[in-house]
């Protein structure tokens, strides 16, 4: 894609540099660049809509709209390309756009049964479409969170298997070592100790906490796993904590 807008520009420059341009006021080169990218666009609104878009169509009109606002907004700072960011907001848009027209669209009831038949069709493709989506990115940001969480344990010897090996046998011991973990994040001096350190404050806590030291040593890594979590704030592994705490 890169190689297209090299092409088109008859310049070698990045596509950031390029952006940078746009967003200090080269409205002819925001031109070109939208021009250049209408494919990318058109294959971002159809993996959402699973048609081929026509650049008639609405959806193809919304993608085009998103496409500029990407360009607006992005920043190199916040670490992803822009094709990245701009793809990621193209199918946002055309998914809003399609739960709008669906909860907007009255149902006519003298159409022909085939007729019927083919826009209560459209309709749950339009729907199938939206949901296998959100279940699609809810799982990459599972998987990219779940790779950001084995970095932090790494960087003190442990696995991602340990925090299902070492868990607790029973459901009041894991509550307890969550609870520890809890108060370790909510101690400044004991927070900084393990993060520093990499160890656990076992003797610290033990001076905190209503159990022994040969149980907090048992549940070293437990507590250390889920005191990462939490001080990470991890959007889905969080969940595994409330429902330790909730039974």
């Amino acid at each position: 894609m890169l190689g297209l807008l090299f092409t088109a520009f008859k310049k070698k420059r990045s596509l950031e540099e390029t952006v940078l341009k746009i967003q200090q006021g080269d409205i002819n080169l925001r031109n070109d660049i939208i021009e250049s990218f209408k494919p990318f666009i058109a294959k971002a609104v159809s993996s959402v809509c699973r048609r081929y878009i026509y650049e008639s169509d609405d959806e193809f009109s919304i993608g085009l709209i998103a496409f500029n606002e990407a360009i607006d907004k992005y920043s190199p700072e916040k670490g992803r390309s822009l094709l990245a960011f701009a793809e990621t907001l193209v199918k946002r848009r055309v998914i809003d756009y399609l739960r709008s027209q669906s909860r907007s669209k009255e149902i006519v009831l003298d159409f022909s049964q085939n007729e019927e038949n083919d826009q209560s069709q459209i309709y749950l493709d339009n729907e199938n479409s939206i949901q296998e989506y959100e279940k699609q990115k809810e799982s990459e940001k599972r998987k990219e969170e779940i790779q950001l969480y084995i970095s932090h344990l790494q960087d003190f010897g442990l696995s991602f298997d340990d925090l299902v090996e070492n868990s607790p046998k029973h459901e009041d011991a894991r509550k307890g070592a969550v609870m520890i973990a809890k108060l370790l994040m909510d101690d400044d001096d004991l927070k900084e100790i393990l993060f520093t350190k990499k160890r656990l404050p076992v003797k610290q806590l033990e001076g905190k906490v209503d159990v022994s030291r040969k149980t907090i040593e048992r549940n070293r890594k437990y507590i250390i796993a889920v005191a990462i979590i939490i001080n990470g704030d991890f959007l889905y592994l969080n969940d595994y904590i409330k429902g330790v705490i909730n039974g």
